[in-house]
């Protein structure tokens, strides 16, 4: 059998003490609690029986009973911590910056937290407060490609004015393909999401097929013209321009934004838009495909319908590719809205372009 815990006994000037510690608003919660405990334990109660009343662990109580035999109404206080984290020095925050933006590790492409500590001779702590204080990221990678168009200005001003200020009696789209469109199985059977377990796929697929997508956003509605093919080439192309004219209103301009692809320039497609004179064409910026508005819509697509899809055929992948089309015009679309203006654009890029200069003659 368990050893019964000895009798515990308050002086009367404690047990005052604690008590009135309990009609204090403003005492700290912790001592509340541990003033509850031993009071109880003065009253008889177990430390099993305190433990069940106040919810807390028995080596709680049992911790605290000792802390007041120890040292009294003193011992209820915490206990002094180590003292504060060395603060570093000015030479030594300025190492770590350095190495940081200037050095690699001999280990790795890029610095960690656990890295920078081993190099530097600091707290992993220490090294998240310097990388906070000044904004680093060094776990964090982001691509960029600066656009060589000598047209760059004229286009940007052109393809964000349409944007910010769609011309009366006019529709404006934003067109462009995804190609090469995977259908893609998996090897075994997907295991569901249930409580307690997120869905579960195998990391290895079957292959049956690609097909692409071309699509013309419209800017103001947020509604998207559709059409998969097989291949990827100017007569498809042209098709689709064909759909876009019998989709839209007749009487109406269409200025369709679109890249510099090689297959909307052929000489098919000239004539065909010279027989078509409300087919005005925009071109983006060379390297500036983030300019077209049909891009974030692509993305949608990617994540909400294909990333997580499984398709034994491209039949299949075609019919989940217009059930999104259609559940997105009837449900989601909304205006496309841009925010920055052209030439904070223009400005932005050329500040990106003087820094790679200076980049290159420093290295």
């Amino acid at each position: 059998m368990a050893k019964p815990a000895a009798p515990f006994v308050l002086t009367p000037s404690d047990q005052a003490t604690l008590q009135g510690w309990l009609r204090m608003g403003s005492l700290a919660q912790r001592l509340g609690l541990r003033a509850k405990i031993l009071l109880l334990l003065a009253d008889g109660l177990t430390p099993k029986d305190v433990s069940h009343q106040l919810q807390v662990s028995a080596p709680a109580v049992f911790k605290w009973r000792k802390r007041y035999l120890e040292a009294g109404l003193e011992g209820l206080n915490d206990l002094p911590r180590s003292g504060q984290p060395r603060k570093l020095s000015t030479q030594k925050m300025k190492e770590i910056l350095t190495l940081t933006t200037q050095r690699v590790p001999r280990e790795a492409t890029h610095w960690s937290v656990r890295l920078m500590a081993k190099y530097a001779a600091v707290t992993a702590w220490q090294v998240r407060q310097v990388w906070a204080a000044s904004d680093l990221k060094p776990h964090r990678l982001k691509t960029f490609k600066i656009s060589n168009d000598p047209h760059f200005a004229d286009k940007v001003v052109d393809v964000i004015g349409l944007y910010l200020n769609p011309p009366d009696n006019a529709v404006v789209l934003s067109v462009d393909e995804k190609t090469q469109i995977q259908a893609l199985d998996r090897t075994q059977p997907m295991l569901p999401l249930r409580p307690g377990q997120i869905e579960r796929r195998t990391h290895d697929y079957k292959r049956h097929g690609t097909a692409s997508l071309y699509a013309a956003f419209d800017i103001l509605t947020g509604q998207v013209i559709g059409r998969i093919t097989q291949r990827h080439r100017a007569k498809e192309f042209l098709a689709f321009l064909r759909q876009i004219d019998r989709a839209t209103p007749a009487e109406l301009d269409l200025h369709v934004i679109l890249d510099n692809s090689s297959t909307h320039k052929t000489p098919a497609i000239k004539q065909w838009l010279e027989k078509h004179p409300r087919f005005k064409l925009h071109f983006t910026p060379t390297s500036a495909s983030w300019l077209n508005a049909v891009e974030g819509w692509f993305s949608l697509l990617e994540r909400r319908a294909l990333y997580r899809g499984v398709f034994t055929s491209v039949a299949e992948l075609k019919v989940a590719i217009r059930q999104f089309i259609e559940a997105h015009n009837d449900l989601s679309a909304k205006p496309f809205k841009w925010n920055k203006t052209a030439e904070s654009i223009i400005s932005s890029v050329n500040k990106a372009k003087l820094g790679a200069i200076k980049n290159k003659l420093l290295n």
